[in-house]
This record gives C-alpha cells, sequence and structure tokens, in this order.
C-alpha cells in the first residue's frame, strides 16, 4: 500500500510548510483514514484480521517514511518491522509512542502559533469585513477570466473563515494579501481602490497585533524542542566497569 491509501494528493498539497507541523497533520489523516478502513472489519474472521494487519503495517510505514522524508525525529531512526515478524504487539507500542510524540508536537506548535497569530476584536473584524466586501467587488468587476476570478474570490472565502477563528493567523492574511496583491493592474476594475483596501486590511491587523503585543508581552518565537521518549534509556550496569584489567596481582 502507499501514501494514497491513506490520504489524497488534495490533502497531500494542503499540508502545512512548517515540516513538523505537516507530519502532524499527515499523521492525524492517517490515522482518521485507517480507522475508517477498519472500523466494520471483524478481528476474530481471520480474512479480516490479515486486512487489519496489513492496513497497520501499512499506516507504521507510511508514518516512518513520511517521518524521513521531514526529518522528524526520533521517527527518523525507527524502522519498519517486517512483515513475517510483525505482530499486534509492535503496533500498540508503536501507537503508544506515536501518541507520545505527537502530543508533544501539537502543544509546542500551538505556544509557538502564538506568537504569529492575533486576537482581532469584533468592531475590526467588522471593518477588515468591510475591506473584503470591497475587493470582492473589485475582483467582480475587474478585466479578468472567469477562473482567475473564481480563484481570488475563493481566496476572499479563505480570509472571511479566518477571521471567525478566535486567534487570527498573520501568516495566513499575509499570503492572500500576497496573492491579491500579484494581480496585474489592468485586470482590477480599479487598481487604486484594491491597493488602499489591501493596505488598510493589513494595517488593522498589524495594528491589533501591535497593540496585543503592548498589553501582553508574549514569549519571543522560539527553536522547536526536540521531542522526548516516552520512556528513559535503560541504565548499563556495567557502565565504567572493565573486562580486562592489566593489573597481574591477585585481590586476595
Amino acid at each position: 500500500m502507499s501514501i494514497l491509501n491513506f490520504v489524497d494528493q488534495d490533502q497531500l498539497d494542503e499540508l502545512n510548510e512548517d515540516p513538523r507541523i505537516a507530519f502532524m497533520e499527515l499523521v492525524n489523516l492517517a490515522q482518521r483514514s485507517l480507522h475508517d478502513q477498519t472500523k466494520f472489519l471483524d478481528e476474530d474472521e481471520r480474512s479480516d484480521w490479515i486486512k487489519i494487519e496489513d492496513l497497520r503495517l501499512s499506516f507504521m510505514n507510511v508514518v516512518l517514511a513520511s517521518a524521513k522524508r521531514f526529518e522528524v525525529e526520533p521517527f527518523v531512526s525507527m524502522e519498519v518491522p517486517h512483515r513475517k515478524q510483525f505482530d499486534m504487539r509492535d503496533y500498540d507500542q508503536f501507537k503508544f509512542d506515536l501518541d507520545h510524540y505527537v502530543t508533544q508536537l501539537v502543544l509546542d506548535n500551538s505556544l509557538r502559533s502564538k506568537a504569529d497569530t492575533v486576537a482581532i476584536l469584533p468592531k475590526t473584524k467588522d471593518t477588515i469585513r468591510g475591506y473584503i466586501n470591497g475587493l470582492r467587488e473589485c475582483i467582480e468587476k475587474g478585466n479578468m477570466d472567469q477562473k482567475k476570478r473564481d480563484a481570488l474570490l475563493h481566496r476572499l472565502d479563505a480570509l472571511e473563515a479566518e477571521l471567525e477563528k478566535r486567534r487570527v493567523s498573520m501568516v495566513a492574511v499575509a499570503r492572500i494579501a500576497y496573492h491579491l496583491w500579484a494581480v496585474p493592474g489592468s485586470m482590477w476594475a480599479s487598481y487604486d481602490v484594491a491597493n488602499k483596501l489591501l493596505s488598510s486590511m493589513m494595517h488593522n491587523v498589524a495594528e491589533a497585533k501591535e497593540q496585543e503585543s503592548t498589553q501582553k508581552q508574549l514569549p519571543p518565537s522560539e527553536p522547536p524542542k526536540v521531542l522526548s521518549p516516552p520512556r528513559q534509556p535503560a541504565p548499563n550496569l556495567f557502565a565504567g566497569a572493565s573486562f580486562a584489567d592489566d593489573s597481574d596481582e591477585v585481590p586476595f
């Protein structure tokens, strides 16, 4: 089985640009797919049990291969069990360890994302929605083909959806603004109006972030921490011991 047995190409294309977040998203999608593919299989039926084992081993294979591609430790150093040696204990332990690491990734991402997001007051959100409506009108009246128009309107829909969140991603807003600013001036019904609307929208977001930073000092964005294992390695009982003594003396 390939990765496309657990996620489709569109889902892969939508993965986050941050490797650790992308890995977390992919694991979540693959886990849901695995659950959907096995929930109606009967573990007491031999044929179903073989399918369940195959799917679980393939899930492990996809997760570890993805971790190597995204360079997410400690999964990079793990190996997929041989099919003939694979049993449920391998999967249970892998799932347990995976949950442990993904929990750290989720919490780490939540803390880091606060530096890249902003809580915008309802009144300011309404103002931004007004700018979005103005941009929508400029696009609908613009000199462009329908495919281009639909793509730009879809980005505005995504921007409106972003405003519904408790904390708005400044990266998402900036990315959408970038795509709109990249539209040639001749395509807009009025380039000056569109440019002013975009500038005003970005100013509102930046102003909200500045006010938030002034009122509450958010921690600076730091490099992601190294993931810790669910268990400490067993101590080496023979550490420091020598099995070769150069002394000729007999200890008695």
